[in-house]
């Protein structure tokens, strides 16, 4: 991976949703010029969700996101629905294509519900407009009036648009009515340009070890570089065995230092306690939106006891070496400090538990390769059934006692630490 290229986890997601046959797949196909997605009359064509990544113009980098249908029935089904339903978790916009034909239908209005409810901002595509009238375009128009009439849907940007996707009527502006809704730059969290200056230097922290990925490196180490370099400073990259002498030979002390996690320990140690230090993985948390919260939720670790349960969570699935950080090294050390017989339970990719009642505290990753929304869904997940959740550059840092350090960049959260940190 290239420093010019967009993780999906930086991409807008886009997701079609529907009723079974309304034509979200044809929607799909039109959008992207690409046959992305299996078009038949038959209902029920899509049984699975279909993800693609691409360029898509007027938006750039998009992940595109075709669902199968809402109303489909049966055990099969009702498992197809509940997968629709996570879709949303990870969507930025959602686009619900109904069948101008057949108008607004109970799976519909269920679908906008949901929408509302995660405060999505979305668009109602009347598809097959080209096999009804002028008048009937009026009354739909007026039976979504409520939903997206006056531009907003409970606070969030919504719309509608009449489409043909057979015969590419009106493709390109729901193209663009996309673009408008999906555009969040001016909202969107940094993850180090707004603590530094420009001629700034910026101090990274890079072991290569075995479980480096060869040619490359890892996201958030990428995405940093490319952070401080938009924010006019000077990112120097070291090994953590080379840091105490480029401090030495640097002269003007660095105005930050960030870290991988995996060698905090050693770099608190060698960076004078007047430089601030910080790791990737605090960084990705604040970017993320659960920087707070999994401060907070780090202290569980102190409740511990013999027998529970802590789930270690990754938002991609890799594979595995054998010192790996989730599965190996964090069970280790959490088992060291603690002193405790703990139970470990780990997910990957795009699983995560619904119910998370048999969990003492949730590790997450980073999170670089999943979206901010589905990150803050995981963590609201949490929260919402009082179960601490924090990550995995916080909790070795809360282990080596140096989390109070490694978040003062942040002053608000030097609140409530104890004296060991």
């Amino acid at each position: 991976m290239s420093l010019n290229d967009t993780p999906s986890g930086e991409r807008v997601h886009i997701g079609f949703f529907g009723r079974r046959n309304a034509g979200k797949s044809s929607v799909v196909n039109a959008v992207t010029g690409q046959d992305l997605s299996v078009v038949s009359d038959v209902r029920g064509t899509t049984t699975d969700p279909v993800r693609k990544s691409m360029e898509l113009l007027p938006m750039g980098p998009v992940v595109i996101i075709d669902t199968p249908g809402f109303d489909d029935e049966g055990s099969l089904g009702e498992l197809r629905v509940r997968k629709t339903k996570n879709e949303l978790n990870r969507t930025d916009v959602a686009v619900l294509v109904v069948d101008a034909q057949l108008g607004l239908g109970e799976a519909d209005e269920q679908i906008l519900s949901l929408f509302r409810e995660k405060d999505l901002p979305y668009i109602i595509v009347w598809n097959k407009s080209d096999l009804i009238s002028g008048e009937a375009m009026v009354k739909l128009s007026a039976s979504a009036a409520g939903r997206t009439g006056a531009g907003t849907a409970g606070g969030k940007k919504s719309g509608e648009i009449f489409v043909s996707a057979l015969k590419g009527t009106n493709i390109q502006e729901l193209k663009e009515l996309i673009a408008h809704l999906s555009r969040t730059d001016e909202n969107k969290m940094q993850l180090v340009g707004d603590l530094i200056h420009p001629a700034d230097i910026v101090l990274l922290v890079i072991p290569i070890d075995k479980a480096a990925p060869k040619g490359r490196l890892i996201l958030p180490q990428q995405q940093v570089i490319r952070d401080v370099l938009e924010a006019d400073a000077a990112a120097m990259c070291v090994k953590e065995y080379e840091l105490r002498e480029m401090l030495e030979k640097l002269g003007t002390p660095p105005a930050l230092v960030i870290t991988d996690s995996q060698v905090f320990s050693k770099v608190s140690a060698d960076v004078p306690p007047e430089i601030p230090l910080t790791s990737f993985s605090i960084l990705m948390a604040r970017y993320k939106g659960m920087l707070d919260t999994a401060v907070e939720g780090v202290q569980a670790i102190e409740k511990l006891e013999d027998g529970d349960t802590v789930l270690i969570s990754e938002g991609c699935s890799h594979h595995r070496q054998c010192d790996d950080i989730g599965t190996v090294k964090i069970p280790r050390w959490l088992r060291n400090y603690t002193g405790k017989k703990i139970n470990i339970e780990s997910s990957s990719g795009m699983s995560f538990p619904e119910d998370l009642s048999k969990y003492s505290l949730i590790i997450h990753c980073g999170g670089c390769m999943l979206g901010e929304r589905e990150v803050r869904y995981r963590m609201k997940c949490a929260v919402d059934q009082k179960i601490p959740i924090t990550n995995y550059g916080i909790t070795i840092a809360y282990m080596q006692g140096i989390l109070k350090r490694s978040v003062s960049v942040f002053p608000h959260l030097l609140d409530g630490f104890e004296d060991k940190q």
